[in-house]
């Protein structure tokens, strides 16, 4: 037992000393001179990148090429060790014992900044990045295929794609995340590994860990997304494929995390992945020097915001929780959720009511966030102890969420990253009155199925709120409801069979519309797709001479 306690006592000692290093973001001014070129993509990017981007008609640009490998070397001459690189920041990030490496390199004409993005230290931390959130014993649903997860799925109505076969199939999906403890062994995953749907893990934090003995937090977002266990817990997207990569140091937290964040989305970017679902938010730090003010939270300033919004602009669709900060000081949503491109998600409970924690909108630069809504209050997950329970917590709304982008995605192929965004938030339950909690709402999976092609989604006839008459029509046409509108708003979009969009109206709170002038259109059939909170109805109608 001796021998025990003077062993622990020497590897604890070891780990602070490695500890004791301290980390430094170092920045470079160009990438002149590279050993690589945007006519070679193939070099640093995979097959499937490549394709995702030209599939979208994305150039490829400054951006996607490596940091100068030259600059690199020079910095590794000096004591430091390499930790990763980012090509979006253009630069990268090192580990040393010196205190003054900024001072070493000052006068390097290539070096743009030096910041300390984690300061060595003796103490062990103790600090839980996810405290404010909390995970229960879950209260048994009668349920024959969802089991407790019916209420997140079938408030997204994702089981309109589910029963379709559309799972996720084909879309790939990277969780950033702090940790996926047990997820190699836990049931929620038996079909992804007996399918082959994890296709790979990296960690960002520390290399040497033992990755499955990490935090859980990782595992329980993936499990909203993954699970695949009926009558207990089916994820909004068991059929996709996935890419873990811990970012996230959970015992601290320091300006480093986000560095490790966007190295984490430039490597799901280069494997091809389609999506990121990212459970992780910044605002503030033990380093109080980094600390972001709500002012930061703009869009476009911190940078794992940035890191985030060049992310989305490969092409990539890019979920962020929102933040639990709403009952504490900080109140306002986090990075990079915060981010033009990036879909921040708000957290409601089984009613469609905002979470008492769910952060609060807007960005400071006026911009609507979150962007949308999904089930973040008893949200049924696997837990790391092999039981499922209930998670409360922005944290499992995100996910819910991507998983349900994923199954829509498969379903549209063709349709572009902005696309799906655009669908997804034009679905919501609240896109005609969004607010600042749950942002344009929670949305609907038939709706936006709807949107992306009005052809191939019919409304059953029993449940039409619209009459369209006279059909077929010469030079106008009526529309009519029963239903009371108030002001709100309707949307109204004519589609030739091809599925371009022909014409678009809007009105305010009419139960009778006249849409006239309509002599210039060709003869044949189109379809009228009348969207309203109650979601989208389409019509096909025939122009007769």
């Amino acid at each position: 037992m001796k021998y025990l306690i003077i062993f622990a006592i020497i590897g604890f000692w070891g780990l602070q000393q490695l500890n004791a290093q301290n980390y430094y973001w170092i920045g470079f001014t160009d990438k002149n001179n590279s050993s690589y070129s945007l006519d070679h993509p193939e070099a640093y990017l995979s097959e499937r990148a490549i394709q995702r981007r030209i599939r979208q008609n994305i150039q490829l640009d400054s951006l996607d090429l490596p940091v100068n490998k030259t600059y690199i070397d020079s910095v590794l001459s000096l004591d430091v060790t390499f930790v990763h690189a980012s090509k979006w920041l253009n630069g990268i990030t090192v580990k040393t014992d010196s205190a003054n490496l900024g001072q070493q390199l000052e006068s390097w004409a290539f070096i743009s900044e030096v910041h300390l993005t984690k300061p060595g230290t003796l103490t062990k931390q103790a600090y839980n990045k996810f405290n404010d959130e909390t995970i229960v014993d879950a209260p048994p649903i009668d349920s024959a295929k969802y089991g407790g997860s019916v209420h997140q799925v079938a408030m997204l109505e994702g089981q309109f794609l589910h029963d379709l076969d559309y799972t996720g199939q084909g879309i790939q999906i990277a969780v950033l995340d702090g940790g996926f403890k047990n997820a190699n062994s836990l049931p929620a995953f038996d079909s992804l590994w007996a399918n082959n749907q994890i296709l790979g893990v990296k960690d960002f934090v520390n290399p040497d860990a033992d990755f499955y003995q990490t935090n859980y937090h990782g595992m329980s977002v993936l499990s909203c997304m993954g699970a695949n266990v009926p009558g207990t817990l089916i994820g909004t997207a068991p059929g996709a494929s996935y890419w873990l990569l811990r970012s996230e140091d959970t015992s601290s937290e320091y300006i480093i995390e986000e560095d490790n964040w966007v190295a984490a989305a430039e490597f799901a970017d280069s494997v091809g992945a389609e999506i990121i679902n990212s459970s992780l938010g910044y605002t503030t730090f033990q380093d109080a020097r980094s600390n972001h003010s709500y002012a930061d939270m703009d869009g476009s300033t911190t940078r794992v915001t940035r890191g985030a919004n060049i992310a989305a602009s490969r092409g990539m669709l890019v979920f962020s929780s929102a933040g639990n900060e709403r009952d504490d000081p900080w109140f306002r949503i986090v990075a990079p959720s915060d981010g033009t491109e990036v879909i921040g998600v708000g957290a409601v409970d089984k009613n469609l009511n905002p979470a008492y924690f769910t952060s609060a909108g807007p960005a400071a630069n006026g911009d609507l966030k979150p962007n949308v809504s999904a089930m973040g209050y008893q949200t049924t997950l696997q837990r790391s102890d092999g039981s499922f329970g209930l998670g409360n917590g922005t944290s499992f709304s995100s996910p819910v969420l991507a998983g349900m982008a994923a199954s829509l995605w498969q379903r549209y192929p063709n349709k572009t990253a902005a696309e799906i965004k655009d669908a997804i938030e034009r679905s919501g339950h609240l896109y005609f009155s969004p607010d600042s909690l749950q942002g344009y709402g929670v949305p609907n999976m038939r709706s936006a199925s709807a949107i992306l092609d009005p052809i191939a989604v019919q409304t059953n006839k029993e449940q039409r709120n619209w009459k369209i008459f006279p059909n077929p029509f010469q030079n106008k046409i009526v529309l009519q409801t029963a239903r009371v509108l108030n002001e709100q708003e309707i949307l109204i979009s004519l589609y030739s069979m091809d599925g371009v969009m022909v014409k678009t109206w809007q009105r305010f709170g009419a139960s009778s519309i006249v849409l006239d002038n309509l002599h210039d259109l060709q003869y044949g059939i189109y379809l009228l797709a009348v969207q309203t909170k109650a979601g989208v109805e389409t019509f096909k109608i025939n122009k007769v001479q």
